[in-house]
């Protein structure tokens, strides 16, 4: 672990300074949003029905981009790939970080709908990607979880300078780090093989150790793409296994709760218990530090003894008692209690890509 952390180091500087800045924005984008379209008020359907809206044209729209990016990846490298979502995210920050009056908070929606497709999605895909061109199928699990708590870190770090930073200067700053992010991935991560170097590692091995006829290990293979995916070789691809199609229902019911619950949720605090930018900050700070305790060190730890399927189990049941506490919530201090729950259902998204993640090739990550 320590090793693939080593030959990373330089992806996961990356993607912490892109945290940072995507979400250091976070406790304060709701006050922001509600200042621009229902000043003065603690309520505003107008401000949820958007955000709902943002968040279903962004889904669809990445449910196309996503998987075109990460093929082109597999044939033009993850580091020319990456180099767009990292673009992209600069351009509604920099809006917002010149003025936050109405109609620049709709310049910033609109840009932020259409850049969110592939940054947001893409972001994430092709960084994995990264992760598994460099490390073998055994330890891939506990790697992405690692890369997932630095991530997280970034998330906690963006919140800390959120609770310190006045509303504009949280955007200047969170522009300031999308730059440095996109400058520092130009710079020092270097391009991968796209897995070449260990395909040839598993040939040799098989020739030494030929692999035993277990259900695990015979398992097929997803057929690989050669040209950008129509809607149809996607939807192939969804049922050419059976695990890869679980895999997809378990993310696409999950995604649907977890979206639905972050949409309307710190709108929910507002109305309900007037909450501001530093309790906004405060309640993502302990979800932030949970999470990253939680894939710096519990997945590490319990991956390989549970196993990846075993361990979504109990992180699925973690989500449930998640989300079923903040719908109770009845003061205050309830919604803290609830996100520290995140210990275990953080551990949903590493889980669910390592289990897909063996079920293709090196370079068809």
């Amino acid at each position: 672990m320590k090793e693939a952390a080593a030959e990373l180091g330089h992806l996961l500087v990356f993607a912490f300074l892109f945290c940072v800045g995507a979400f250091m924005v976070a406790p304060v984008i709701t006050d922001v949003t509600m200042a621009a379209l229902c000043p003065g008020q603690d309520q505003c359907s107008l401000a949820i029905y958007l955000t709902g809206l943002q968040q279903a044209i962004t889904g669809l729209g990445a449910l196309v981009v996503t998987p075109v990016i990460g093929n082109l990846s597999d044939r033009y490298g993850r580091k020319a790939l990456l180099a767009l979502p990292a673009t992209l995210s600069i351009v509604p920050l920099a809006i917002m970080a010149f003025n936050q009056t109405r109609p620049y908070f709709y310049a910033f929606y609109i840009a932020k709908t259409l850049t969110a497709m592939v940054s947001e999605g893409a972001m994430m895909c092709l960084s994995l990607a990264y992760v598994a061109d460099k490390v073998p199928e055994g330890r891939r699990a506990a790697a992405f979880g690692v890369f997932s708590g630095v991530c997280t870190a970034g998330f906690v770090g963006g919140t800390i300078a959120a609770r310190f930073l006045s509303v504009s200067s949280t955007f200047q700053v969170a522009t300031l780090a999308s730059v440095a992010a996109a400058v520092y991935l130009r710079a020092f991560v270097q391009e991968t093989d796209r897995g070449a170097s260990l395909l040839r590692e598993e040939e040799a091995s098989r020739l030494l150790f030929p692999p035993s006829s277990s259900p695990e290990e015979a398992s097929p293979r997803l057929p690989p793409l050669r040209k950008a995916p129509s809607l149809l070789e996607m939807a192939t691809l969804l049922t050419s296994s059976s695990t890869f199609t679980r895999a997809a229902v378990v993310t696409f019911f999950h995604g649907l709760g977890e979206t639905g619950l972050q949409t309307a949720l710190l709108y929910f605090l507002k109305a309900q218990f007037h909450y501001t930018k530093n309790q906004y900050a405060n309640l993502l700070l302990i979800i932030g530090i949970t999470g990253s305790f939680s894939q710096l060190t519990v997945m590490p730890l319990l991956a390989p003894k549970l196993g990846e399927q075993k361990l979504l189990v109990v992180a699925l049941t973690g989500s449930c008692v998640h989300g079923f506490l903040y719908s109770i919530a009845w003061s205050f201090w309830v919604p803290y209690l609830a996100a520290s729950c995140v210990i275990l259902s953080i551990l949903v998204g590493p889980c669910i890509r390592s289990i897909v993640s063996k079920k293709v090739g090196p370079s068809e990550q």
